[in-house]
Parts: structure tokens; C-alpha cells; sequence
């Protein structure tokens, strides 16, 4: 489906074709109630999700372990790589991403029966390994914060990265957690720019919000850091050295950054945004996002997915070691985070034959 006009609030107004799906069907225009058109509402969905616990060994990633309380986000960030895994939902990489919530309310529940296994083996999680943990329906929910509470209750490190500053509502729990070296946080900062910061990133905190949540989070005593991400090559990656910059006089200290990829129908996503809202800008930014890419706008291979190749990858990877170097910042993406102190909750002897 494909609106008449870009929606305020939303990242994008289409809905390309989910490439799962044999048969589409697109609505001509006058058969789309007038008020869908101008604002169509966010829908949340449960997720009958039965495991919570997501395993990779991609050698990208910095963590082996992950949960995500959403599918879908509302943040709406018109590049977002996680699009495309709403087609193996039966949606639409599109509208629909930022508008049909999926909710995994069992979660807290199925945290504590999995760290709960005598199998399990301590290990960091990563909260928010796809989609934001605290996008705005965690205001309501707290699913998030009620999994930090299992992850606190047995003393099993995590890392979170958002870009909402809802996090630092969640203070108390992560500064008890950092004090036996268990918790650390990412705040997610793509431009200092908030006119253009509301154009691409619709409905998440704007910059001088996420300034002050690494402020609020640094002084309850919790490791903060800066991801500078995605840069987009030609119109966001000259901001680097200044996200940098701020967030360490917010309280930053630790900071790490990738380079924007397009994959699956966030190319069209993508291409549609820049259109609309940077047309003179188009070529010079696909050009360059191709190039660092070996030609595609989203590349698959392990080394140089995140980072990017090419000219303008390394100036962008000086740049990033020149302004960590200049802010006294180490460069990577855990800070001492330790499993010394897991343990299992006692189990009362009733418990064993529920």
C-alpha cells in the first residue's frame, strides 16, 4: 500500500510488496478510509512468542545472546536494517514495521524459566538486538523493565542500546546492576541535527534528549557510552566528531559507530525518504552508501557489514579513531561487564512439583 502523501509522525508512507508473500494487493487510493490515509494508528499485536533468548555467533556482533520485547518499532527510522524481518511476520517492511507492534508480554516470564535451566551458562544479554527495547508502548507495558528485574534478581549481566530516552527511567535498576559490573548502556545518536532527526527518526527522542538521558545515566553511575549510528556517507557522517564530542561532555565514556546498510526493501524505504525530504542530496548519498558496500546498498558479508570498504569507509574509520583518540575514549562495545556474580533464586521444595 502506498499513501497519497508522507504521514507526520511515520518514517514512510509505503508499504512495498513483503517478498514472502505470492499474491499482493494494493488498494486504489479512494478506497482507503480518509482518516487511515492522513494518520494511521499504531496496532499492538501480541507475539505468542515460547523462548525469549536469541542465539548468534555472527563475528559482527559483539554478544552471543540477545532478547528483543518487540517486533516492529514505532521509532519509525526510515533506514532501519530490522525492516525486512516484519516480511517473515506476513507484513510489510514498510508502514507496516512502524505501526503493527508485536508485544512478547510472556517475556519476563520466559527469561526466568530459561536463566532458571541448569543448562544455562551465564553470559551477557543484549536488550534491543533488533528492534528498540523502549519505544514508546514500554511507557505503558514496562516489559523491558520487568526483564531487567529478572536479569538484576540473578545477577546476569546486560547490555541495552536504544535511542529514547525512556531508559533513564530505568536508572535505578541499572546503577544496583553496575555496581557488581552489570549493566552498561548504549545510547544511539545518528545526527545532532533535530529538524533533520525529526525527519528520519519520527518518534524517537530527538538529540538534546538523548544528551541528557547519557547525563541522567552516567551520574545514577551506570556505563554509558555513544553508538554514532548509522552514518549516513553525505549527510549525516561530517557530524561524528561533534556526536562524539557531546556525548563525552555529557558523560560518554566509551563510543562506537556503524555505517548505514540498506538491505531488502529498505533500499526503496530508504530511496523514498531522501526524495521527499533531501531530493539534491539523492545521488551523492546512494552513490556513496553503494561504494562503501561493493557496489549494493546492503552488504551481508562478516567483516565489513557494519563498517563498510572503500574510500569514504576509511576516511569515516579515522575520523572515528580520531575523535575517540581527541575525547580519551576507548573504542569497542563492552566495558568490563562480568557473570562473577550470577546466581540462581533458591527454589522452595513445593516449587519442584508444580
Amino acid at each position: 500500500m502506498q499513501y497519497g502523501m508522507e504521514i507526520k509522525g511515520r518514517g514512510t508512507s509505503i508499504n512495498p510488496q513483503n517478498r514472502f508473500e505470492k499474491l499482493a494487493f494494493t488498494p486504489e487510493p479512494e478506497d482507503v478510509p480518509e482518516e487511515e490515509r492522513l494518520a494511521p494508528q499504531t496496532q499492538i499485536l501480541r507475539d505468542s512468542s515460547k523462548s525469549i533468548i536469541a542465539h548468534n555467533d555472527s563475528p559482527d556482533i559483539p554478544f552471543s545472546q540477545s532478547i528483543n520485547p518487540y517486533r516492529g518499532c514505532e521509532h519509525g527510522c526510515a533506514y532501519c536494517y530490522a525492516r525486512p524481518y516484519h516480511e517473515y511476520l506476513g507484513f510489510s517492511a514498510g508502514l507496516d514495521f512502524e505501526s503493527k507492534i508485536l508485544v512478547k508480554e510472556d517475556a519476563p516470564a520466559l527469561l526466568r524459566k530459561e536463566l532458571s535451566k541448569p543448562k544455562y551458562e551465564p553470559s551477557v544479554i543484549a536488550i534491543s538486538g533488533v528492534t528498540d527495547c523502549y519505544q514508546p508502548i514500554e511507557r505503558h507495558l514496562k516489559i523491558t523493565r520487568r526483564c531487567l528485574e529478572v536479569l538484576a534478581e540473578f545477577k546476569n549481566p546486560a547490555g541495552l542500546i536504544t535511542k529514547n530516552r525512556l531508559v533513564a527511567r530505568d536508572a535505578d535498576i541499572l546503577g544496583e546492576m553496575a555496581k557488581w559490573q552489570g549493566s552498561q548502556v548504549f545510547i544511539s545518536i545518528t545526527t545532532l541535527d533535530n529538524e533533520l532527526c525529526g525527519k528520519l527518526e519520527p518518534r524517537a527522542s530527538r538529540p538534546a534528549a538523548r544528551l541528557e538521558t547519557i547525563r541522567i545515566l552516567s551520574q545514577a553511575g551506570v556505563p554509558v557510552g555513544v553508538n554514532a549510528a548509522p552514518m549516513i556517507p553525505g549527510l549525516t557522517d561530517h557530524e561524528l566528531p561533534d556526536i562524539i564530542a557531546a556525548s563525552v561532555e555529557a558523560g560518554a565514556v566509551f563510543a562506537g559507530y556503524t555505517m548505514v546498510r540498506l538491505p531488502g526493501a529498505v533500499e526503496q524505504i530508504f530511496e523514498r525518504w531522501l526524495e521527499v525530504n533531501v531530493p539534491n542530496s539523492f545521488n551523492k548519498v546512494m552513490n556513496r552508501i553503494r561504494e562503501a558496500h561493493d557496489g549494493k546498498s546492503g552488504d551481508s558479508r562478516f567483516g565489513t557489514r557494519m563498517r563498510g570498504d572503500g574510500a569514504h569507509a576509511e576516511q569515516l574509520r579515522q575520523l572515528f579513531e580520531s575523535a575517540c583518540k581527541k575525547a580519551g575514549l576507548p573504542q569497542g562495545r563492552h566495558l568490563g561487564l562480568s557473570t562473577a556474580s550470577f546466581k540462581r533464586p533458591q527454589i522452595g521444595q513445593l516449587t519442584l512439583f508444580v
